[in-house]
């Protein structure tokens, strides 16, 4: 269930784009409980159908489900072919989400000086250029030393990373809502701070059940992804002091301003 989580991505498209998109500040929890709820709906028919078609265990161990119950059932071609047209529709959106947003977070770091202003270069279709090189030589990277289970290992340790960021993120809420209480904020969550405790546990929950999801190397390869983040934390730091930046922190005084 902690890595099924990272089927949800859609919703984190939603703060990402944000600034792409036309659309009022305190409505956007309808974007991202729309992104949550329609997919658990699809996921729940899809799973219920499967289920009804053979023991789990033998489903367990199909490569591809669907096409081989079609066959087994005698059922029209067809179906197959638009079984697995609609996997590999899945999969290059959920690349996607993944790519559009890593791409951004590059961006947007660029712009509070946390990395070189060069991420903040973008092309005529305006998509930032560096920054999607960069995150196509690191997922080359990650793949490589991934070997066979590179899908395994991207799900498993994309939904650990996912949990230490929703952690810090709730973490930083209710932070903020203690350092800043006079900011204007556009939504609050109802509920408060007991939500974000809620996200919290979640959060570890996340890391853990993804963690379970790992063998020793699939340990092997977050160990050189974190190993990776540090040292690019690393130098990134060491190019703020030579170029004398100073990282910005965002305030509500600048919604609307970039």
């Amino acid at each position: 269930m902690a890595v099924f989580s990272l089927k949800f991505i859609g919703f984190e498209m939603t703060p990402t784009l944000v600034e792409e998109a036309n659309f009022p500040a305190s409505k956007l929890w309808k974007v991202i409980l729309s992104a949550l709820f329609i997919p658990a709906l699809l996921y729940s028919f899809v799973v219920l159908a499967m289920g009804g078609m053979a023991p789990w265990k033998e489903i367990a161990a199909m490569n591809m489900p669907e096409p081989e119950l079609i066959a087994r059932f005698g059922l029209p071609g067809i179906l197959a072919v638009l079984a697995i047209v609609s996997g590999l529709m899945h999969a290059f959106t959920t690349l996607m989400g993944f790519w559009t947003s890593s791409a951004r977070v590059l961006y947007g770091a660029s712009q509070l000086n946390q990395l070189p202003k060069v991420f903040m270069k973008v092309n005529r279709y305006g998509q930032p250029f560096w920054a999607n090189v960069v995150v196509y030589l690191f997922s080359l990277f990650f793949c490589y030393f991934s070997g066979d289970n590179w899908v395994q290992y991207i799900y498993a340790i994309s939904s650990i990373a996912a949990g230490i960021v929703y952690f810090i993120s709730c973490l930083d809420v209710i932070r903020l809502r203690k350092l800043h209480p006079e900011w204007k904020r556009p939504f609050r969550a109802p509920g408060g701070n007991f939500v974000f405790g809620v996200g919290m546990l979640i959060s570890v929950w996340l890391i853990i059940g993804a963690c379970m999801e790992l063998d020793r190397g699939g340990y092997v390869s977050l160990g050189l992804f974190f190993a990776l983040g540090a040292v690019v934390y690393a130098l990134a730091a060491a190019h703020r002091r030579v170029c004398g930046y100073q990282m910005r922190v965002l305030t509500p005084d600048d919604i609307g301003k970039e």
